[in-house]
């Protein structure tokens, strides 16, 4: 395939953990041209053989960067002061779609306020799960949701061991550490699914919903895992309440641990979404233990 028969896709949140693998997925897959948007496009050349600036808080600032885009990947950054995922999302997807754009891809999260009956409130799932709609509703010829899961990184990063009252290791959150309920994966994999589905549009461009999930286990899996491979990690469980006033956003940790707990990070009985999502990505995602003894290096013991 010449280079100028490959579609071209826009990449939202290149520079990010899930757009950055959309990026090298679609890159490896060798059938796209990537077109990677920044903010900050000079400190980003490297990225792709073709860095736009975009910001999506300045909707003038997309219609060049969507003009002649077959695909558009785009995934919001809840956690970036001042941003408004609804209005952000809104205002790409109505780009995209004047652009004349194809396939539109959207990463998504459960509605855990519709899942839950409106009893946990997780603002960053149920905040992306409200686009869900404007996607649906754009008209586009194709349109796709991938589902992150709960990150392997966030155990060595925002979830990291901590030293413990007792001198040990480990983590005191508020979960019940033998309920199994955490669809886990290694972010970086999500652009599997993406070029996956790019190019499969007929098996997964009519508003499927694709879950990264590498395992699915309860903490103590995740902990006796650790441990086989070396460490003496502890876990204990604490009350929602005492955890939740720890530190600045613990209640929404909280909550979200909750709601795991009670109806799992996917909420609901995902084994078909699970095998169509490998599927599209033509490979199984790597599991914890795989990826733990990489980036959780064994202890010489």
């Amino acid at each position: 395939m010449s280079p100028n028969d490959r579609k071209l896709i826009a990449v939202i949140g290149a520079t990010g953990q899930q757009g950055g693998g959309v990026v090298r997925a679609l890159q490896a897959s060798g059938q796209f041209r990537v077109r990677a948007l920044s903010r900050n496009p000079g400190k980003h050349r490297q990225l792709a053989a073709e860095v736009v600036p975009a910001d999506l808080n300045r909707p003038e600032t997309l219609n060049a960067a969507f003009a002649g885009a077959d695909g558009v990947f785009m995934v919001t950054n809840f956690g970036e002061s001042g941003t408004d995922e609804f209005k952000q999302a809104a205002t790409a997807v109505r780009a995209a779609k004047e652009a004349g754009v194809k396939h539109f891809i959207w990463s998504t999260l459960p509605d855990v306020e519709a899942i839950s009956g409106g009893k946990f409130k997780v603002p960053h799932f149920t905040g992306k799960a409200k686009v869900d709609r404007i996607v649906k509703e754009a008209g586009f010829v194709h349109h796709t949701f991938v589902i992150a899961p709960f990150y392997y990184q966030n155990l060595v990063g925002v979830l990291a061991p901590q030293k413990q009252a007792d001198g040990s290791m480990g983590w005191a959150l508020p979960l019940d550490p033998e309920r199994r309920c955490i669809h886990m994966g290694d972010i970086r994999e999500l652009g599997n699914l993406v070029a996956g589905a790019f190019v499969r549009p007929n098996e997964a461009g009519h508003g499927e919903y694709l879950p990264l999930v590498g395992d699915f286990l309860s903490f103590e899996e995740i902990v006796d895992t650790l441990n086989r491979q070396g460490y003496e990690f502890s876990f204990k469980q604490v009350p929602t309440e005492v955890f939740a006033s720890l530190f600045p956003g613990a209640a929404e940790i909280a909550a979200m641990l909750s709601y795991f707990q009670a109806h799992t990070y996917l909420g609901s009985d995902s084994h078909d979404r699970i095998a169509l999502a490998n599927k599209i990505a033509g490979r199984k995602p790597t599991s914890f233990s795989a990826w733990a003894r990489v980036n959780f290096p064994v202890k010489a013991t």
